[in-house]
């Protein structure tokens, strides 16, 4: 990247070999959601942001009701891109060795025992962490420190995990009792928030149409995991405008109710706004979507596309715009609104 000076920089171009990846890139993405359409209906936005998030080496954190075919979604996404698929239900009895795994005494053959270290399902490139909510604090903990640090440590021993490492969490959304909501600065470890709503009725008639008669179809390997980790490679050097940086910069400073920079209708309605991390995830998301669509560039749009995901969970909401019926979602949209207008002007 160029180095700051006093004058705007100009963001570098790409070389001809990383042009001619991308291209690739987008015929691969393409043939990515060819393949998932045959299985998941009605779900072009959750694919769309799933991908953005795996090439930017993300977490996502899915939020929908049961039925919304999450686990489909996800173990078919694995298959596609030939990576090892791994699936956590989350109890209340769950253990942190449960998820790393645990030293076990065996017998050698010459008659000696010694420990033996057993990976647990966190040992997978793709891990879906159902229902994460339900688990105690401790076992969540263990979770989020294999996605921020990519390691496991126990009984003093640390096991690297392989990339690409990608952890998919659900929570469902309506059943609260029983649960450990996760705090806020282990939700802020997720890149993207992702809603599932419900299908319309052309596309559940096509869903029972797909699910009830024979088994659900082999889908192709379109990627493998050295595609995948060179993809992660590209998107890091996907050009950024300086003017990209400072809508996003911009964009993050005003969900925060005690800066400056925060309209006067917001403070009411938020009591916590989103972090650095926020800024950092806008960048690379949109440095992400912008590969996947076949852009050398980030373009506005981009970040306009991935704000709702990166900033509705970072965002805390006051009794008052509860009372109101006003959600973070609607907060984040209309302060990009505002700040694209500003940019404009």
């Amino acid at each position: 990247m160029a180095t700051v000076s006093s004058a705007p920089p100009s963001p570098p171009s790409l070389g001809s070999d990383d042009v001619s990846a991308i291209d690739r890139l987008r015929g691969v993405y393409d043939r990515l959601r060819a393949e998932l359409a045959r299985v998941i209906i009605g779900q072009d936005e959750t694919v769309e942001r799933l991908t953005i998030c795996l090439f930017a080496r993300g977490h996502a954190l899915l939020m929908g009701v049961p039925g919304l075919a999450k686990t489909l979604l996800v173990s078919k996404l694995a298959e596609c891109v030939s990576l090892k698929f791994s699936r956590i239900q989350f109890t209340p009895d769950l253990m942190p060795m449960d998820i790393t795994g645990t030293d076990i005494l065996q017998e050698t053959g010459d008659g000696r025992r010694e420990f033996h270290f057993v990976p647990g399902p966190v040992f997978a490139n793709i891990v879906l962490a159902d229902e994460i909510n339900r688990a105690p604090p401790k076992t969540q903990a263990a979770m989020l420190e294999a996605m921020q640090e990519h390691k496991v440590t126990v009984v003093g021993k640390t096991s690297r995990l392989d990339p690409p490492f990608f952890v998919l969490a659900t929570q469902n959304p309506v059943e609260q009792e029983g649960t450990y909501p996760l705090p806020e600065a282990q939700l802020d470890r997720f890149m993207f928030l992702i809603e599932l709503d419900y299908p319309n009725e052309e596309e559940e008639v096509a869903i029972a149409r797909t699910t009830t008669g024979d088994a659900l179809p082999d889908l192709a390997h379109v990627l493998d995991a050295a595609d995948i980790i060179a993809a992660q490679q590209l998107v890091r050097r996907v050009p950024v405008p300086d003017h990209i940086y400072r809508f996003a910069a911009r964009l993050v400073r005003k969900t925060r109710p005690r800066g400056d920079t925060a309209p006067d209708w917001l403070k009411p309605l938020v009591s916590w706004g989103a972090g650095p991390r926020a800024v950092q995830n806008l960048i690379l998301a949109g440095k992400s979507r912008a590969a996947l669509s076949g852009s050398y560039m980030v373009r506005l749009e981009d970040i306009e596309a991935v704000a709702a995901p990166v900033l509705t969970h970072r965002l805390i909401t006051t009794f008052a715009a509860q009372a109101e019926g006003i959600d973070a979602k609607q907060i984040v949209a209309r302060l990009v609104r505002e700040t694209i207008a500003e940019q404009a002007g």
